[in-house]
């Protein structure tokens, strides 16, 4: 099921609307997010006169989960490592053509950090530089275990890739990443997004042969300067209107238009795009049935604390990101922001930030700055991946909405919210709007897909209606 596709099929706009004056049409877009803002940019930028674009903002600044942290010289990105790259040459060729000339193209450099052996990413792709017995194992179950068709995530590892891989990496990193029992997760999104290694790859991988997996993110780009919210800020920068401090708490229908409140002021608009969480837009909403609540509260997701340390010298200059499977450490991965862009860091300085998935008030999110901040130091001392004496900045930062869980109801509560909202009348794009976990070259693809529909659609004189669920033109 594509619930991308119920949503812009179900995504109408109010029958009380009518005809659409010639011009301008009047657009709200509830988020200044990737998302938001792509649409907003896209729309200001190939149909100039035609709309009246406003994007509303509920933070001081736009991005969502692309924000950096700018101090003491430093730049971090406070969503975790955000990079550009996708099989989606239109969503890169959009970014790049945003930042103009201000970007790096860089070749990946991951390693999986297994029993203190720097191991190359993915996986299955490194297997000569385990240790002989570790190789063996994991070569020996990859061409001989046999299992069952899979009924879970689990189930796919261990069918996909075989005990010795699934138990040393795929199992205890992915039980970190999405903080939720594989065993509970279901299939539907799975293949696409984790690549299936070619045999071959993983028997040249054993024997010391090089290979590269998930070739789509070998080489990537990056801005030059102002980390990845140097992106926001070009398109915020074309947007005519942002409205910042701006929390949706009231969203109806009213005179044939729809109005939009934060408790102080009300906006009306001719048409209404959310990319805000669904939970958000639901929640400003009047009359949501029963079952739709329900169905709400029952989609999962995860939150991200980032850890961001700066440091004195720089003794991992040669990696992009280290992932960590080893369930003693809390955080999954570590991004290196200097190895990105030179201008993330002082001089003579270097940078790493460590991503702990979380649920939104558990235990790690919870733990204070200070003490999350001794945690990480200590763990990567400890592995004599820095000294700890050389961090000379510190940071914690914390997004409610990173992850959406894929559990093995999903796909029964996503369908139930995301119609009722898109039959309501309101166009629903991105991670959380849609509840769908997209990156960030998907966000960019369906907002560019979205603005060109509506664009396409204004320039046919013809109405937007509630009644054609079934397709967005009358």
């Amino acid at each position: 099921m594509n619930l991308h596709n119920v949503n812009l099929d179900g995504a109408q706009i109010s029958a009380s609307l009518g005809k659409i004056k010639p011009s301008p049409i009047r657009v709200g877009i509830l988020g200044g997010g990737l998302t938001g803002l792509t649409i907003a940019y896209r729309l200001s930028q190939k149909a100039p006169g035609r709309f009246r674009v406003e994007v509303l903002e509920k933070e001081s600044e736009c991005g969502g989960l692309l924000r950096s942290v700018f101090e003491d010289g430093f730049t971090f990105d406070s969503g975790g490592a955000h990079i550009i790259y996708s099989q989606d040459k239109r969503a890169v060729d959009f970014m790049l053509q945003v930042l103009g000339n201000n970007y790096f193209r860089k070749t990946r450099n991951n390693k999986v950090y297994f029993q203190g052996r720097f191991v190359k990413y993915p996986f299955e792709n490194g297997l000569s530089d385990l240790a002989p017995e570790d190789n063996f194992e994991c070569l020996h179950h990859y061409l001989n275990d046999r299992y069952p068709k899979p009924k879970n995530f689990a189930q796919w590892i261990y069918s996909t890739f075989g005990k010795g891989i699934a138990e040393k990496y795929l199992i205890p990193y992915n039980r970190k990443i999405w903080n939720y029992p594989l065993e509970k997760m279901s299939l539907h999104w799975v293949e696409g997004r984790v690549p299936r290694p070619p045999a071959e790859d993983v028997i040249k991988s054993a024997l010391g042969i090089p290979t590269e997996g998930y070739t789509h993110q070998l080489h990537f780009y990056y801005p030059r300067r102002g980390g990845i919210q140097a992106l926001i800020k070009k398109m915020e920068g074309q947007v005519p209107m942002v409205l910042k401090g701006f929390a949706v708490n009231r969203v109806f229908e009213s005179d044939g238009r729809w109005k939009v409140s934060d408790g102080r002021i009300s906006r009306s608009y001719d048409l209404l795009i959310s990319t805000i969480p669904i939970f958000d837009l639901i929640g400003a909403m009047n009359g949501v049935p029963t079952r739709v609540g329900a169905a709400l509260k029952h989609l999962k997701y995860n939150s991200l604390v980032t850890v961001m340390l700066g440091l004195e010298g720089n003794s991992l200059s040669e990696y992009t990101a280290l992932y960590f499977p080893d369930p003693r450490v809390r955080f999954n991965r570590i991004g290196f922001p200097h190895v990105f862009s030179g201008f993330n860091a002082p001089p003579g300085k270097s940078s790493l930030v460590a991503e702990i998935t979380t649920g939104y008030d558990h235990r790690a999110w919870k733990l204070s700055d200070s003490q999350l901040v001794r945690e990480v130091t200590h763990a990567l001392d400890q592995r004599k991946l820095i000294d700890k004496r050389s961090v000379c900045f510190a940071r914690v930062k914390r997004s409610k909405y990173a992850y959406v869980v894929y559990d093995k109801d999903y796909q029964k509560n996503a369908r139930v919210v995301l119609r009722y909202a898109g039959g309501r009348g309101v166009w629903l794009c991105g991670r959380f709007s849609e509840f769908e976990y997209l990156n960030m070259d998907a966000c960019v693809s369906r907002a560019i897909g979205l603005a060109d529909r509506l664009i396409k659609l204004s320039g046919t004189g013809r109405a937007f209606t509630r009644r054609n669920r079934k397709g967005i033109f009358a």
